[in-house]
């Protein structure tokens, strides 16, 4: 008999620890006396904590709110999808969805059980989105260049029209900061600017997140508006709008169109007032050649389109810009750089600068995290991967040949002439000067095909 009790108690844990949710228990005085794998998972704690313990002891609650545990213990009712906020004893925050039942023995509350799922992560993200994070103008946009001039200029005017924005640059160009401006600039700056990255979550999440739940829509799903409806009267920034899935593309285009929006699991449209602004790492031609972004999306979204150029196209902003980041962490790091020595910025100036002013940013700070007292940034203090034992830029790192550059202008001025008429080649050739004959000869050496 006690073999057989041993098998099952041993089999009961081994189920309890295998499932994929928070399981908790407490006796009718609130004491632990189940606490499996996952929900030891969830709020980060170990069995010995918690196990025997009262909650009260162990987890704090938001104000006068109490545990679900407790309250199932207290009025033997059942509850579904309640959400809950709370603390471990290390003070890490903790939030779940709940479905919490008191435990009945010979007609009496004899304790309570929990099934928990762990949405902390996000309900952080959501907060996150949710919090102002609007610091910036067009006067902290650093560069006197003329390619950077017109992209403010062309930007304050798109700034007075609430038309959605198109934002196109490569990685590091600053593509945040000019969303940002121009939000501040409109008719909207009092209302809510939220940013979301579409290629930070997987397509699942990042749909509820955008359009909102209904209860009951999905295990675990509660009430709650999504970034469209928490942005309502603002501003709502997509991030890399071309890592979106093309299916939640096209519920995305129906919103912009429509300007209603339904959450998942529900039956009604709620009429919704935000601008879009989005922001891709590649050309358009790029995204709807590769399929990244629906045609019909980009002719929707592309009311006003911005390219931000990259730095190597603004190499006169170099010295305003590194002086800029050096005087930045002078601030943070205590410290009395001057500037850089005429040799490093003659290489800055030949660099490629893949990872454009974030690079530049990047690399300012890690030739200062090595300097002591030097008030000059040399060679030697640039990461590795910058420079040549012999204290020289790598040649891999200086600028290609001038054939090279040209054919890469001239890709650009043809897919810039294409996308401008709609892929029309006839249209484009007139535009360029050139004859449709030498045009199409020029897409083929190019590798460029019409979308």
């Amino acid at each position: 008999m006690k073999d057989k009790e041993a098998f099952m108690f041993a089999l009961y844990e081994k189920i309890m620890n295998l499932v994929d949710v928070g399981i908790h228990a407490v006796d009718e005085e609130g004491r632990t006396i189940i606490y499996n794998q996952k929900m030891r998972e969830i709020e980060a704690m170990e069995i010995r904590e918690v196990l025997h313990k009262k909650l009260t002891d162990v987890f704090q609650f938001h104000g006068s709110e109490e545990s679900t545990l407790l309250q199932a213990l207290q009025s033997g009712k059942d509850s579904h999808r309640v959400k809950q906020t709370y603390f471990n004893n290390k003070g890490r925050e903790i939030t779940s969805v709940n479905h919490t039942y008191p435990f009945l023995y010979n007609g009496k509350v004899k304790g309570a059980v929990e099934i928990a799922q762990d949405i902390t992560k996000i309900d952080r993200l959501i907060r996150r989105n949710h919090e102002p994070n609007t610091g910036y103008t067009f006067g902290h946009i650093i560069g006197k260049s003329k390619a950077i001039l017109e992209v403010i200029e062309f930007s304050k005017r798109a700034a007075r029209t609430s038309s959605y924005v198109l934002i196109i640059g490569e990685t590091g160009t600053g593509k945040e900061l000019f969303a940002q401006s121009i939000h501040n600039e409109s008719e909207r700056s009092r209302g809510p600017f939220i940013t979301q990255n579409c290629a930070a979550l997987p397509d699942n999440l990042i749909e509820s997140i955008l359009f909102g739940t209904k209860k009951g829509a999905f295990t675990g799903a509660v009430d709650r508006a999504g970034l469209f409806e928490q942005a309502d009267g603002g501003t709502l920034l997509l991030d890399e709008i071309n890592a979106l899935n093309i299916h939640l593309q096209a519920k995305l285009l129906r919103v912009l169109q429509e300007k209603k929006v339904k959450r998942i699991g529900g039956t009604k449209e709620k009429p919704v007032e935000v601008r879009v602004i989005a922001t891709m790492n590649e050309t358009p031609y790029e995204a709807i050649t590769n399929r990244h972004l629906r045609k019909d999306l980009y002719y929707r979204l592309g009311v006003v389109t911005l390219f931000i150029p990259p730095l190597r196209d603004r190499v006169e902003d170099l010295p305003l810009l590194t002086d800029h980041f050096i005087q930045k962490y002078n601030n943070l790091f205590q410290m009395n750089v001057k500037g850089v020595k005429p040799e490093v910025l003659t290489f800055f100036r030949s660099y490629r600068w893949p990872g454009n002013i974030r690079e530049l940013e990047h690399m300012i700070e890690a030739a200062m995290n090595v300097m002591f007292e030097e008030e000059w940034i040399d060679f030697h203090h640039l990461p590795t991967q910058y420079r040549h034992q012999n204290g020289t830029p790598d040649a891999n790192f200086t600028q290609p040949l001038l054939k090279d550059r040209l054919l890469e202008f001239e890709k650009h001025c043809i897919i810039e002439a294409l996308e401008a008429n709609g892929s029309n080649i006839s249209k484009a050739a007139e535009q360029l000067g050139l004859s449709r004959q030498s045009l199409q000869y020029r897409m083929k050496r190019l590798g460029i095909k019409p979308f």
